[in-house]
């Protein structure tokens, strides 16, 4: 993995991890996305619909159709939110807040296992590239000049 790019490395390990999710999901007869929807809804207060999209990083196109099939799963339900008129709050039913469970432990034993076979200074390292890539993005410091002379300079070299 020594001449791989920064990019494919994090694209092929999360799709490898979400693989692994879904493959989990299945036994469950769910999907990952849905998984990931549950434990974005605040089980006590629900979460307005609206906040969902970007709390997820996902566009609303998508997150509308799994939030039609959840709710005709019996996942989920909408309410009018009592703050603003024009808005509506997602609630886990019992049985979204049972399979928001089943989710949350699939998570846990993930991380756990990793915990369990990396260091861990070298998961605190981890965490450190990843808050400093996402703070290069955000500050949309990754493509300035003198970065993007450095990286087709590293480029060229391999």
């Amino acid at each position: 993995m020594k001449d791989i790019t920064i990019d494919y490395a994090l694209r092929a390990t999360w799709q490898a991890v979400a693989r692994m999710y879904n493959e989990e999901a299945k036994k469950f007869d769910s999907t990952m996305a849905v998984g990931f929807t549950l434990l974005s809804v605040d089980p006590k207060t629900g979460t307005p619909s609206t906040a969902l999209g970007p709390k997820m990083g996902m566009e609303a196109t998508s997150l509308s159709r799994i939030l039609k099939r959840m709710e005709q799963q019996g996942l989920i339900e909408r309410k009018p939110n009592p703050n603003d008129g024009r808005g509506v709050l997602i609630y886990l039913t019992e049985f979204g807040l049972e399979k928001r469970n089943d989710s949350k432990n699939v998570v846990l034993r993930f991380d756990e296992s990793v915990k369990k076979n990396i260091s861990e200074d070298k998961i605190n390292s981890f965490f450190e590239v990843m808050e400093t890539i996402n703070e290069l993005i955000t500050e949309k410091n990754i493509y300035t000049n003198d970065n993007l002379e450095n990286n087709q300079d590293n480029l060229d070299s391999k």
